[in-house]
């Protein structure tokens, strides 16, 4: 039996659009793993290996963990071809494992110790997997155990190994699954309702959800494509069933009474069918006015409605959407030859390479250009590289969340402030002021005036252009803008107002790919500074993706929170130009020729090299992105400024791990709060975005380096004492291994530590984030807090250093509590 005999034996293929089993031989590539979310007769998830050419599978009923405690029973079920790692959509009534598919995680693993792929088979044959995970939500080590006894050697047990990856609290991998993708898979489920009736036919095309194309910034050359017009309309999934139309959005929205013509059109034809296509307002030139669009029918005496339809579903109760699309198309046309309509439009593709048509499509002002697969099927409601679309104007949905006030003749409204949902949070993306006639001008704010609120909808952190004009709205109303560019902060730069969506829902609005739309280099200006950002698309962080853009975007969105602690202050530049996995170097003599006139430098004088240094000071965020834009990932002041060299600003206490336990971190970290408390100063605590833990004092330069390092000398040693066993005052790594170094030297001339709120340059693209002492809690990890989950925490939590500066502490005064 081949490997993947048992996979086709249980697929119709005809009937499910999941892909045909072909086992594939590896190619020395990194492997894939994948975990699907199957809500199938019972919600389980899906754990997949790329081993010997097949994805090697198993059931996991509760779905993966990081919690080491659990250990999740998984039940290998047979080998799945390795295009099944990229499967999303329905598996239809009826057949093996009907239900919604979607993927929960997906990326690279690697077997554990370096493993060859005949050792690692072997272990498998044995029962024993042990790898390292690299993907969005899975990292780390896990292990893969067959459960001794068992009759049938299904069953195994999934344990995530206790690494610097792994969570010290319950995980549910539910958390983790966005409310829609939840919704689908109940919903399917659910018998036909009224009205559903229409959208539930024997065809198994059970959702009006069209099929979308990916973001691309070029055409492609090679391979079996045509290519087609991007019209600038709205996505009209058209339904004719027993002599009923249905017309509905791209989210399932009714359109009938927007567009009574094509409803009456449509009903004209004598089959049952399904159409994907674009409703358009255009003039005789074939000039889309798409803001009409959300006004619906009639249409002005000069414009025309057309449906442009450009694929078949369905026909006859005949499911298409797993023929390939050369022959939706013959089907189409030949469908097309009977009916005599100027409201239905037959969409052809366009003929010619497409080098040429890229041309055309821009010499006319084309809205964009789609590619399609000749070969490819119809995935409803996935986006997939079978459609690729490029944009010559950018646009992008988007949610109202507020407005400003007019200004000089200006009726209505100023500008509207543009937000998105997206990790249970509204997100801020700028404000548009252009592209209002007086008429749409009186049409959006006679929608905005009846959701008047106080509350503002973005985290209370999130600083929104001209905000004390701004009236908030409830996030209800849809639109869409034309942009130039994403800036670096992820804002939309120079956004013009383009329509409003009626075909939306608020919290379906997505983005566009941000990194597909980036460009590699820009010139920005701030602080009145023009700042050359370069190589945005260079990979940083390999192992998650994370580009030098992103950094960039983060330095810009949250230098205002950094500065305050560079101020004045001698930068030491730990520079990694090509990633963190490759050699980075650090620099602290800059050459002040080759450097912008605007940066400020000093020279101190450094007894180690008997001569004076050029030392970067950053005292505004234009020098922060300089910095970070040379490759020097985190931010790493002296405690003391330029002004008082010997008088440091912060006295520190540095928890070195060493290797020990992070829980026992968190203990020595509380004694040394116990301590600070009794001393009667105010303490303030970070994680160092590596391994340890940070605790601040703000000693306002009252003080030289030797009186501070000596009250932090006092305070490691009453630590030691109540933690003789687990931690050490001893430098030398070698003589504490597995202890956690009590590090009180970090106080002297020179001496550098990563800025609050700094990335560092470790897996997962860390922050040193200050925390409030409450979360200082046993089960807390340095890894929680990183360039993706930052946003969320500053949104919706105050600052927990924000009075550090308002409360200098009195060391001489604390010497007397002990």
């Amino acid at each position: 039996m081949s490997k993947l005999e048992k996979y086709n034996q249980k697929r119709d293929f005809q009937r499910t659009q999941e892909p045909r089993g072909h086992s594939k031989a590896m190619r020395g590539k990194k492997l894939r793993f994948v975990v699907q979310r199957h809500h199938a007769s019972r919600l389980h998830y899906d754990f997949r290996l790329e081993v010997d050419g097949v994805l090697k599978s198993w059931a996991v009923p509760k779905g993966p963990s990081l919690f080491p405690q659990d250990k999740r029973l998984a039940v290998q079920v047979e080998d799945h071809p390795l295009d099944y790692a990229g499967f999303e959509g329905s598996i239809p009534v009826g057949n093996y494992g009907a239900g919604t598919v979607t993927i929960f995680d997906e990326g690279y693993f690697e077997p554990l110790e370096g493993q060859s792929e005949r050792q690692f088979l072997k272990n498998l044959k044995e029962g024993s997997l042990k790898f390292i995970l690299h993907g969005d939500k899975l990292r780390g080590e896990f292990a893969l155990v067959r459960i001794k006894g068992d009759d049938d050697g299904k069953s195994w047990l999934l344990i995530k190994h206790n690494d610097a990856y792994a969570v010290h609290k319950a995980y549910n991998a539910e958390d983790f699954v966005t409310k829609s993708v939840k919704e689908e898979g109940k919903n399917f489920k659910k018998p036909a309702t009224k009205g559903r009736k229409a959208r539930s036919t024997a065809t198994e095309v059970v959702e009006p959800l069209p099929m979308l194309a990916k973001l691309t910034d070029g055409m492609p050359e090679d391979g079996d494509w045509s290519f087609e017009k991007k019209y600038d309309g709205f996505r009209i999934i058209a339904v004719k069933n027993g002599g009923k139309v249905f017309l509905y959005s791209r989210t399932g929205k009714s359109m009938n009474k927007l567009f009574p013509s094509i409803v009456r059109e449509i009903s004209k034809i004598e089959r049952d069918l399904w159409l994907d296509g674009e409703a358009v307002i255009e003039d005789a030139k074939g000039k889309s006015r798409f803001q009409l669009l959300a006004s619906g029918e009639p249409t002005p005496a000069n414009l025309h409605l057309r449906y442009y339809i450009f694929d078949m579903l369905s026909l006859d109760d005949n499911d298409l959407t797993q023929y390939p699309l050369f022959e939706r198309k013959e089907l189409l046309k030949l469908l097309f030859k009977a009916l005599k309509s100027s409201v239905l439009v037959h969409v052809d593709a366009v003929k010619g390479a497409a080098s040429t048509i890229y041309k055309k499509a821009e010499k006319e002002g084309w809205e964009g250009l789609i590619a399609k697969d000749n070969e490819g099927r119809y995935f409803p409601g996935k986006r997939s590289s079978q459609w690729l679309k490029v944009k010559f104007r950018q646009s992008q949905e988007a949610v109202i969340c507020g407005y400003t006030m007019p200004q000089g003749s200006r009726t209505h409204f100023g500008a509207i402030v543009l937000g998105y949902y997206a990790d249970n949070r509204w997100v801020y993306l700028g404000n548009c002021g252009t592209g209002f006639t007086e008429a749409i001008l009186a049409d959006v704010s006679k929608q905005l005036k009846p959701l008047v609120v106080t509350d503002k909808p973005f985290g209370k952190n999130i600083k929104v252009a001209k905000e004390r004009e701004v009236t908030w709205v409830k996030p209800h109303v849809v639109c869409e803008v034309y942009y130039s560019e994403w800036t670096a902060d992820q804002h939309l730069r120079h956004p013009v107002f383009k329509g409003l969506r009626t075909d939306k829902k608020p919290k379906e609005v997505q983005m566009e790919n941000l990194k597909e739309t980036n460009v590699k280099e820009k010139i920005i200006t701030i602080d009145r500074h023009q700042v050359k950002l370069t190589n945005l698309d260079k990979i940083y962080w390999p192992q998650e993706g994370y580009t030098k853009g992103q950094m960039m975007a983060y330095y810009e969105q949250y230098g205002d929170l950094i500065l305050p602690f560079l101020k004045d202050k001698p930068i030491s530049l730990h520079r990694f130009p090509n990633g963190i996995e490759e050699s980075g170097f650090f620099q602290k003599d800059v050459n002040v020729e080759q450097i912008p006139r605007w940066i400020k430098t000093v020279p101190v004088y450094s007894e180690s090299t008997d001569k004076d240094i050029d030392y970067i000071l950053c005292n505004n965020k234009a020098t922060l992105l300089y910095i970070a834009n040379l490759g020097s990932i985190e931010i790493n002041p002296w405690l003391s400024t330029y002004r008082k060299v010997e008088k440091p600003d912060f006295a520190v206490l540095d928890l070195d791990p060493n290797g020990a336990n992070f829980d026992s971190v968190i203990n020595v970290a509380q004694t040394a709060h116990r301590f600070f408390q009794q001393a009667q100063v105010n303490d303030y605590i970070k994680t160092s975005g590596s391994t340890g833990l940070h605790i601040y004092l703000y000693v306002k330069q009252q003080y030289t380096y030797d009186v501070v390092r000596d009250f932090i000398q006092l305070i490691a040693e009453l630590v030691h004492q109540e933690h003789p066993d687990t931690t050490s005052l001893v430098r030398d790594p070698k003589k504490r291994k597995g202890m956690i170094y009590l590090d009180f030297l970090q106080n002297r001339r020179g001496q550098t530590i990563a800025a609050p709120y700094s990335l560092r340059p470790k897996p997962g693209a860390t922050v040193s984030t200050p925390l409030f002492w409450d979360e200082v809690v046993v089960g807390l990890q340095v890894q929680q807090f990183d360039i993706q989950t930052i946003p969320g925490r500053l949104d919706n939590k105050d600052n927990p250093w924000k009075a550090i500066f308002d409360t200098p502490s009195n060391i001489k005064q604390a010497l007397e509590k002990f």
